[in-house]
């Protein structure tokens, strides 16, 4: 037997690939299967399932696009109700995959059809859990999430919730691993460890929720402190729900480099969002007009899920040459499949075409600390609990994610310095406020983590953030 976590760090999801014998199954695909495809015909086997824990919402799975590949049916647990074809599952119902076999456990909360799958080795004993967003290491899966779905509070969601763990995953054996689909950074939850795999016994000592003393302390405490999900949640659900366009079908049109003429062409007539993927360093030094800037090597999927939200809003692509189809991929990641086409050569093409250049004034932490007085506007565009540990004196917070509201209420008439934490997620929002016409500020390079080192700007006195959140 054979267990492997594929981890993608970018959306901090795990998927698993099991063999025994000469048969597979795969739990929580992401959307490009390829490497499962590989995967499979390296090994000699046959994808015998594919298990879903649930219905995904910070994710596409690739569910559809394997089992069209490989023939093999999806599972769900009990209560699913999929606009495809599908197992739907009993409660303790057991598949035999070589000479393992999964037993599913419904485990309700974070969604109505949430499920655990059990695995029992070639001995019979039950050796591992794959939780999905049921249990995470540190932290369940949220409750407020299936509400609009059920009809239930998000109170009875999670007091649905305490009674899966306590009646199916707490009676488990204390030896048996556990895999869930999420780690740290995860909008599916707000404790998690870094940690992407535990023993489950561990986990009963140092998770806060498997902790409570009873039902009401534990709907009180998972309750705590959550913050709105991503708007686009809703749209990601919809089509692990009810299907989705092929990938190939998705990469085929995305791929489709424009020349500098047809691309500011296209911009103008269709409404498309320029989305600018190079780095921060790169993009403050010149862009094209109104293109948002979200970095490909950062967070980047979900950042570009919580910002534009609508999966199907058209979106034209700068990209730094050869990483297109990357782009392209780690967009239909989130459901974003309407891609246009990219700027063939990248923003030097369009440089070198004459065309219209914008830029964002960046300066150094060292000129930051020059330039500072007890007078200057700060907004710090990090989260509240990075916030609340650390911050310069009388800076204004105005996390990031919520830009869509603040940035209507600045006062164009006033400047104002602008940071996060090293400066990718600032020029996110530099990029935003350039687009909606203010330009009244600066940004400040390395961000807060820059700053620090300068020792000459008044910051408050350090807080540990596991403290504040």
């Amino acid at each position: 037997m054979k267990i492997e976590q594929i981890y993608t760090g970018c959306l901090a999801q795990g998927a698993y690939y099991i063999v025994s014998e000469n048969e597979a199954v795969i739990i929580d695909p992401l959307r490009e299967v390829k490497p499962y495809l590989d995967r499979l015909e390296k090994d000699n086997v046959t994808l015998k399932y594919i298990f879903e824990t649930h219905f995904h919402a910070d994710f596409v799975s690739g569910h559809l696009d394997l089992s069209k590949k490989t023939g093999a049916p999806i599972v769900y647990g009990p209560t699913a109700a999929p606009e495809f074809e599908a197992i739907i599952a009993e409660d303790n119902q057991v598949f035999e995959i070589g000479k393992v076999k999964i037993k599913v456990l419904h485990t309700p909360g974070h969604t109505m059809e949430s499920s655990t799958y059990l695995l029992i080795d070639e001995n019979g004993i039950e050796t591992a859990i794959f939780t999905g967003d049921t249990l995470f290491l540190g932290d369940v899966g949220r409750p407020d999430l299936a509400q609009k779905a059920t009809n239930l509070t998000q109170e009875d969601l999670a007091g649905i919730l305490y009674d899966s763990l306590q009646n199916k995953i707490m009676p488990l054996d204390d030896s048996i691993t556990v895999y869930p689909a999420h780690g740290a950074g995860s909008a599916c939850g707000k404790n998690m460890q870094k940690e992407t795999v535990d023993i489950l016994g561990n986990q009963k000592r140092t998770n806060y929720a498997l902790n409570q003393p009873d039902k009401t302390s534990f709907i009180k405490e998972v309750l705590d402190g959550l913050t709105a999900p991503p708007k686009y949640f809703g749209m990601n659900v919809a089509m692990n729900k009810n299907g989705y366009e092929s990938l190939d079908v998705v990469m085929n049109k995305g791929l489709h480099p424009i020349s500098p003429e047809d691309f500011e062409a296209l911009a103008e007539e269709s409404g498309a969002l320029i989305l600018d993927t190079r780095g921060a360093a790169e993009f403050h030094k010149g862009f094209v007009p109104n293109a948002i800037n979200i970095g490909l090597k950062g967070d980047f999927a979900p950042w570009v899920g919580t910002l534009i939200v609508d999966v199907k809003h058209p979106l034209l692509l700068i990209t730094d040459e050869g990483t297109e189809e990357e782009v392209i991929i780690r967009l239909s990641r989130v459901g974003f499949d309407n891609v246009v086409g990219y700027l063939e050569g990248g923003f030097e093409a369009w440089k070198n075409a004459g065309k219209e250049i914008d830029e964002v004034k960046r300066i150094s932490p060292a000129e930051f600390a020059e330039q500072f007085t007890a007078d200057s506007t700060v907004i710090d565009v990090r989260k509240l609990t990075e916030y609340s540990a650390e911050h310069i004196d009388n800076a204004y917070n105005r996390p990031l994610d919520s830009i869509s509201d603040w940035a209507r209420n600045l006062d164009s008439s006033e400047h104002f310095f602008l940071h996060c934490a090293g400066g990718y997620r600032s020029m996110i929002a530099a990029s935003i406020l350039n687009s909606h016409g203010i330009r009244n500020f600066t940004e400040i390079e390395g961000g807060f983590n820059g700053i620090k080192k300068t020792e000459k700007l008044p910051t408050t006195d350090f807080v540990c953030q596991s403290k504040t959140s």
